[in-house]
């Protein structure tokens, strides 16, 4: 017998408007919440989402140890299936990967992909470049002070500082020094408590005073950060923007721009949605962005669906790669609308369970 199961949480978004869209093609979706999951699967053919885990904390000294957790699951979940026919949407070991923004990054570096450069890593010809998801790998850069050298020595003067693990904006911060006087800028949601040492927020901050802004500097580069150069991007009406763009199966299904009078573009900043097609951009560009998410997914098999997010350089609208989630399918201006990204999941489970995929 052929089961459609949901690894996922009650009550979320993810969980809500996917069986919605089961429902409406007389598709039964099994819930099993991670808040109950024991590393066994339920008997017979399994189709099997699985969606992140609900964290709580809002340390960023924990974000390591809650996603070490979370791939300990996932390993769990892999083991559960071996010699069992079960069909993943996006494999466990894939999630695994893209959880780690090192390693997804330096994966679609060696394929040749644009991408926002990474600087201040080891060299790509040492094997631990590419190193396993999860490896405690030591970053190219373990300081400000080390930053301020590197980029002196690059000459370049804005850069991202952003966590390896963790979504969300958690942790993610820009970074501007002026290099005829010395003056910096660092705008980041990260924000230091007494009790938990730096917490995320949902408020951008930006400092000014170098004090501070090393010190909260210092203490992300304690968490093991990428950095990466800060590219002008592209704007529309006033606000610089970048594409958040779900792809399912080589599909585009599809694309929202994410508009912002600052540097970090997260929605949840009180950021600005808006449809790409309103951004009226060349026919060339849009196909530009569509064929690098396609190369991007290429390299990672057991990836059947992933939320991308592109910037478009300012002037040439050149696409680069920023990041990728292979849980990145909630979009609340999809959901409360059409349902698109979810109705082809539904799609996709209908077509299994009448073994049209077989």
């Amino acid at each position: 017998m052929r089961r459609v199961l949901l690894l996922g949480n009650a009550d979320t978004k993810r969980t809500v408007y996917l069986k919605k869209a089961a429902a409406q093609m007389e598709i039964p979706v099994e819930l099993q919440e991670w808040k109950d999951w024991n590393g066994q699967l339920p008997e017979g053919e399994l189709f099997l989402k699985i969606d992140p885990p609900l964290w709580e904390s809002w340390s960023l000294k924990q974000l390591r140890t809650l996603t070490e957790e979370y791939r300990r699951h996932l390993t769990e979940t892999e083991q559960a299936a071996e010699n069992r026919h079960i069909e993943f949407f996006n494999t466990p070991s894939v999630i695994s990967e893209l959880l780690d923004k090192r390693r997804c990054k330096k994966r679609l570096i060696q394929a040749g992909l644009p991408v926002t450069e990474l600087l201040c890593e080891n060299n790509e010809a040492d094997p631990a470049f590419y190193a396993a998801p999860g490896r405690n790998q030591k970053a190219g850069v373990q300081s400000t002070e080390q930053l301020l050298e590197r980029m002196r020595q690059r000459k370049i003067s804005q850069v991202f500082v952003k966590p390896v693990s963790g979504s969300g904006a958690a942790g993610v911060s820009a970074f501007r020094i002026q290099p005829g006087t010395g003056r910096m800028s660092l705008y980041t949601c990260a924000y230091e408590t007494s009790d938990m040492g730096l917490v995320n927020t949902k408020k951008l901050r930006q400092y000014t005073d170098p004090k501070k802004a090393v010190k909260i500097l210092d203490k992300l580069f304690e968490l093991d950060c990428i950095v990466e150069r800060w590219y002008p991007k592209a704007a529309h009406n006033g606000y610089t923007y970048d594409l958040r763009v779900v792809l399912q199966e080589q599909r585009i299904d599809y694309v929202l721009a994410r508009l912002s009078k600052g540097p970090i573009t997260n929605l949840h900043l009180n950021n600005h949605p808006l449809s790409m097609e309103e951004l009226n951009l060349p026919a060339r560009t849009v196909e530009s962005v569509e064929e690098l998410c396609r190369m991007a997914a290429d390299c990672f098999p057991g990836l059947r669906c992933a939320g991308i997010d592109i910037l478009l350089e300012k002037g040439s609208l050149k696409p680069r790669i920023i990041e990728m989630n292979a849980q990145g399918d909630l979009i609340y201006q999809d959901i409360y609308h059409e349902n698109i990204i979810y109705r082809r999941q539904a799609e996709r489970m209908k077509a299994w369970l009448s073994s049209a995929y077989f």
